[in-house]
């Protein structure tokens, strides 16, 4: 019977990160401290049965089943009762766009690799079965080889293997990807036994004639199958039958019988750089080994839900974090459906970048994002716009001439769907072609001339996607659309403007607006939809994963969800977006740091400091310039350029650790383990930009000659001159910087909202990029110094610890919970500052007669 509960907003939430060292033991452990600390819910990585050895969580293999490398059932229920035992709450991460696939964990995908499209689970994932390869009709490309088909065969790498107890045959590659064969080629396998397996080999092959049974006959002959492998010479006969079809390394000859029978089967197994060309599965983003699922089925919503509706209904769980909501077919009518589906009233977040003009959608019904929109706000806020000019003068003389941030970007979305995501933009266009020829009107209109011009109109898109769905397009969309289309139109005028007009006309679903218009409505709206599930990609790829790493005027700024070019944020426009929160989503989630942003909330917080030090700050880097270059003479050629050097000062300024920053040369182990982590971030920094490396093919030379530069400026021998003006500079940065830390937490704890609290950030978080920001946390270490009534001066003088912003968190997060309908639901006026002769920023929260008043220097 389901419970009866109002929906229960978070006061604050603490997000944890779930992996097999940090499980729900640990996470029972810690919920003294964090009921202490002040915050009302956990707010949990996805828990759900993920890939072995999963990291994050996001690669799910079940919907309906706990992850056993977190811990046991009994082991999550004594999580769940530890943390209502201190009056906390959960809220899930939940991935309703992908799964994990590759390996031999996803039964419904391994399913599909058996069956092809006559899977029972074949129509549940994103696949493409009319792919415009004839090689690839009615089979799946399954790119997880290291080298060529034709290498990796003749190297052994691909052998077939017997189980046994399930009676099956597979093709293993590098022994840890399962590719199963297909019942129906069995008797190819053992047909040339005698007797029992004679007899079995006729039945696998006669199990075609069996449709539509064939699928549960196949369950049964593998039954048999198994059985007769209690009969010791049964066993070894198949194992010799196996033997024949597993050749002998390096000599391609012999493995002619393996290669006709995966000729056979439905998938075909590739390099895995065929992927950006011929890949027939959507997948997240470009990473091939998560495949995305058609959530907008019902009966795999239902199988899918199931388990989290179970959570909500017995109140272990109160809310849930939809990750990668773009992904999905339809957004809006997946969060419609789970609200009507879920057995109560719950809180609904969606991971959601929206562009500075663009609004969450109401219709959603979603209570807000998670945040990233904030994270921006406060960081353009702390950066002092008087630093702009200089900065920006200066990143053009040093580096070179940069185009403007908006044709890079461009530049990049088109460098990803050229390279990285050319197979889906081909299929888009082959799919836009279907519908051009179903019309006399528009039957001339070539897959070649669709495909660029949706090249082009993608790549000018300002926002990741549209929303337009078979009731047509909203004004929003038809903003974007228009646009996008201006810019398309601009930037290539060698397409002819009647193939804009055509695109125009499918992607908003104004073919189908009038009456008799010669399209089949379903077929336009599939390419509508199915091509705003492509852009969001594109974007998060162009501008995310790659212009972010090559645009390094001020990589505070570089930030998942912002705008690297636009510099600051003025007093006016960050009270003006806190009071539209306050209208339209007060109970958004307020972020500061999270597992995907590029750079801790205090390393922003402290790089936000040298747009206040523009001239000194550029005085430093042309001496480090000169000083680093000098001392590299045998490695000149191989040196970083001046713009991936440019980053790298910023990025050691905002990560160098807090107990480092005394000003003296720090302890050899302390700077050689953060040494290891900013050289692993920069390598990730130079394959992100593509420019002189990247993770399919990395320049070792370059890389290399990144690594020596990195250690020649670390070294701790007694001339290094860099480091010891490095050290003296850092250390006045840091102390401006832990002060614009606290302003930070401040607006996040009092603004319009619910803040969130990234695990371990209630210390000084100067995390890297991840994996840096993934690291394992010291929870022991936290419990013991947490100190309601520490003296504020010895917290100042003694900064460098973290228990400063602990404390302030803290205290912070009790008067929360003192006055809860202030913060939850209480109004935001701003307090006009224009006479206080500096930058103040000041606003107070009121429900009734409490009032809180907030003001921060900045």
């Amino acid at each position: 019977m389901a419970r009866e509960f109002e929906k229960k907003v978070p006061r604050a939430t603490y997000r944890l990160q779930f992996t097999k060292d940090f499980g729900f033991k640990k996470a029972a452990s810690i919920a003294p401290y964090l009921a202490k600390l002040g915050v009302s819910h956990v707010y949990a990585s996805p828990y759900l049965k993920a890939r072995p050895g999963s990291t994050h969580g996001y690669d799910i293999i079940s919907h309906v089943e706990l992850n056993p490398e977190l811990g046991s059932d009994a082991d999550f229920a004594a999580m769940v009762d530890a943390f209502k035992a201190n009056g906390l709450g959960q809220i899930l991460d939940f991935v309703p766009n992908h799964m994990g696939v590759g390996g031999s964990d996803n039964r419904w995908w391994l399913d599909v690799l058996e069956w092809g499209p006559q899977s029972e689970f074949a129509g549940w994932f994103d696949i493409d079965w009319r792919s415009g390869h004839e090689y690839l009709h009615d089979k799946l490309l399954v790119p997880f080889l290291g080298d060529h088909y034709g290498v990796a065969l003749e190297h052994g790498d691909l052998l077939l293997k017997f189980d046994a107890d399930e009676g099956a045959f597979a093709v293993w590659a590098y022994g840890s990807h399962k590719l199963p064969i297909c019942p129906l080629n069995y008797g190819l396998i053992i047909g040339g036994g005698s007797g029992e397996l004679e007899r079995l080999g006729d039945a696998f092959a006669d199990l075609a004639d069996q449709h539509p049974h064939t699928l549960s006959r196949s369950k049964r002959l593998k039954a048999e199958l198994s059985a007769c492998c209690k009969d010791p010479e049964l066993l070894s006969a198949i194992g010799k039958a196996v033997d024949a079809f597993n050749g002998r390394q390096g000599e391609f000859e012999t493995w002619a019988r393996l290669n006709a029978l995966i000729s056979k089967q439905s998938w075909r197994l590739a390099h895995f750089r065929v992927a950006s060309d011929d890949i027939n599965y959507r997948r997240f983003f470009n990473v091939n080994d998560l495949a995305g699922v058609r959530m907008e089925i019902p009966e795999l919503f239902d199988h899918a839900h199931s388990l989290v509706f179970n959570l909500l209904e017995e109140g272990i769980i109160d809310g849930l974090r939809l990750d990668h909501i773009d992904g999905l077919l339809d957004p809006k009518s997946y969060c419609q459906r789970i609200r009507e589906k879920a057995p109560a009233p719950f809180y609904l977040l969606v991971e959601k970048i929206l562009a500075p003009h663009e609004r969450l959608r109401e219709s959603w019904g979603v209570d807000g994002t998670t945040g990233y929109e904030f994270a921006n706000l406060v960081t353009g806020l702390l950066v002092h716009p008087s630093g702009e000019k200089h900065l920006t003068d200066y990143y053009s003389t040093f580096t070179g001439t940069q185009p403007p941030f908006e044709d890079m970007v461009r530049d990049c979305k088109l460098h990803i769907m050229e390279n990285e995501m050319a197979s889906e933009l081909g299929v888009l266009a082959r799919e836009a072609g279907r519908v051009a020829r179903s019309n006399p009107y528009t039957a001339d209109f070539t897959d070649n001339v669709l495909h660029r011009a949706l090249q082009e109109v993608v790549a000018c898109f300002p926002v990741y996607r549209t929303y337009v769905d078979p009731s047509g397009a909203a004004a929003e969309d038809r903003r974007d659309l228009d646009w996008a289309f201006a810019r398309a139109r601009r930037h290539n005028t060698q397409i002819d403007p009647s193939a804009f007009d055509f695109l125009y006309g499918l992607l908003s679903g104004d073919l189908v607006g009038a009456r008799r218009s010669g399209f089949r409505r379903t077929s336009v709206y599939r390419m509508v939809m199915r091509a705003q599930q492509y852009s969001g990609p594109v974007m998060a790829k162009g501008l995310e994963d790659t212009a972010f790493y090559r645009y390094n005027r001020f990589i505070a700024l570089n930030e998942v969800g912002g705008q690297p070019n636009k510099f600051s944020t003025s007093i006016a426009a960050f009270h003006q977006a806190n009071a539209e929160r306050t209208k339209r989503t007060p109970h958004a989630m307020l972020a500061s740091s999270t597992h995907d942003t590029k750079r801790g909330e205090d390393a922003r917080a402290r790089l936000s400091v040298l747009s206040e030090l523009a001239e000194e700050w550029t005085q430093q880097v042309d001496l480090w310039h000169r000083i680093l270059p000098h001392e590299l003479t045998d490695l000149d050629s191989l040196a970083p350029d001046r713009n991936d050097e440019y980053a790298f000062y910023q990025m050691l300024i905002g990560s160098w650790p807090s107990e480092l920053s005394g000003g003296v040369f720090p302890d050899t182990d302390a700077l050689d383990a953060f040494r290891l982590r900013i050289e692993a971030a920069m390598i990730k920094a130079i394959r992100e930009a593509k420019l002189h490396s990247a993770w399919a093919s990395p320049d070792e030379d370059y890389e290399g000659g990144m690594l020596a530069f990195i250690r020649r400026a670390l070294d701790l021998s007694a001339n290094n001159l860099f480091l010891k003006s490095f050290l003296a500079f850092q250390q006045r940065v840091a102390l401006l910087g832990w002060r614009n830390s606290l302003i930070q937490l401040v607006l996040k704890l009092t603004a319009p909202g619910v803040p969130d609290i990234y695990q371990g950030a209630e210390q000084w978080d100067f995390s890297m990029v991840d994996p840096d920001n993934r690291r394992r946390v010291d929870f022991e270490a936290r419990a013991r110094s947490l100190c309601p009534s520490g003296a504020l001066p010895d917290l100042v003088e003694n900064w460098h610890d973290g228990l400063l912003k602990q404390n302030i968190t803290q205290k912070l997060l009790h008067l929360r919970a003192e006055l809860p309908q202030v913060f939850l639901s209480g109004s935001y006026h701003p307090i006009d500052t224009d006479d206080a002769g500096a930058r103040v920023c000041a606003y107070f929260r009121s429900h009734g007669d409490e009032i809180v008043a907030v003001a921060v220097q900045l």
